[in-house]
């Protein structure tokens, strides 16, 4: 079974050149892509991480040298509470991965014991890595971290007392017009 899909879009000039959807977006109920499907972005949501981040930096309430133990107010176990917010932008922290593929080559291991789409919120990711070791010391070396932004992503949590998802929207979905855009639920899906 062929299972690539996506969609192409070409604009040149200011016009439309080429605008065509392949496969599907759900390839057991065979689902075609259209204009209105929503696709996950995984990774790609730490962008919206660290604008909301600059944000707060460009606003004056944190710097790049703001720690965790300055702007987070619960127990950080044996991670360092001197790790720089830079040192989780730029995935230079130590902070455990709960996403380590050394431990899980297969993503969906991961969640065996914890399924995904039980995740409400930033804290529910916190049991995956809180209380495991560093994995070296702050600014050693780079490792691709997803920790890290989750610990960005509660500490705009704790500085705007808003959850991130609604943080995010605020300042940059909407002013954007970024209307069919979002953090969902897993079990809890939009339509498309």
């Amino acid at each position: 079974m062929n299972m690539q899909s996506g969609v192409v879009y070409i604009k040149e000039n200011e016009k439309d050149q080429l605008f065509k959807f392949y496969g599907y977006r759900e390839f057991p109920n065979k689902l075609e892509h259209n204009e209105q499907t929503r696709y996950p972005t995984a990774s790609f949501g730490k962008i919206f991480a660290a604008v909301g981040i600059l944000k707060l930096i460009e606003d004056g309430i944190i710097t790049l040298e703001s720690t965790l133990g300055e702007t987070l107010s619960f127990e950080l176990h044996q991670i360092d509470k001197d790790i720089t917010i830079k040192q989780l932008l730029t995935h230079t922290s130590g902070v455990p991965n709960y996403c380590d593929e050394e431990l899980f080559p297969d993503y969906a291991d991961l969640w065996k014991d914890y399924p995904n789409y039980k995740i409400r919120n930033s804290k529910d990711l916190l049991p995956l890595f809180i209380k495991n070791p560093m994995k070296y010391p702050k600014g050693e070396r780079f490792e691709y971290n997803d920790s890290g932004f989750v610990l960005l992503g509660l500490i705009i949590e704790e500085i705007t007392r808003m959850p991130f998802d609604e943080y995010i929207q605020r300042i940059l979905f909407s002013p954007l017009n970024m209307d069919r855009t979002g953090y969902f639920e897993l079990d809890r899906l939009p339509e498309n």
